[in-house]
């Protein structure tokens, strides 16, 4: 079975950026099920897991979410994510029902800035040793 055809959900972040970094800690510590894995964009295994797909959606520069073969973006990525948090963060999931285009201007606008905003990194995170088996 290759990565793309995994049981398991994975999110594919940018490894460098501080914002996506905190934001990956966070979902290890909220996804008691412990199913989502994680992959940087900037790796040989995110590019491989988007050809095994046949993905031809935007750049490759936002969170992607991939659950049973479907690719999630922006907003949409955040949303479906969600649901495999605990509560209360699980309740971000509802939030999919505001106007699309509002939640994707949002996305957007804190995508464009994140780096100015909380900084980047010059190489990926290095998990932890309890978290290496949650990374792809």
């Amino acid at each position: 079975m290759t990565e793309s055809q995994s049981s398991h959900p994975i999110v594919l972040f940018d490894g460098v950026c501080n914002l996506c970094n905190t934001s990956v800690r966070f979902l290890l510590a909220y996804n008691k099920k412990a199913n989502l894995l994680f992959c940087p964009l900037q790796s040989a295994k995110a590019d491989k897991l988007i050809r095994d797909l046949n993905w031809k959606g935007e750049k490759l520069d936002s969170l992607i979410f991939i659950e049973e073969r479907q690719v999630y973006t922006k907003s949409e990525a955040v949303f479906e994510i969600s649901k495999h948090l605990i509560y209360p963060w699980k309740a971000i999931y509802h939030f999919r029902h505001l106007p699309k285009r509002f939640c994707n201007w949002v996305y957007d606008k804190i995508a464009k800035n994140r780096y100015a905003w909380f900084g980047k990194k010059t190489s990926c995170m290095i998990p932890k040793s309890d978290w290496k088996n949650r990374f792809l």
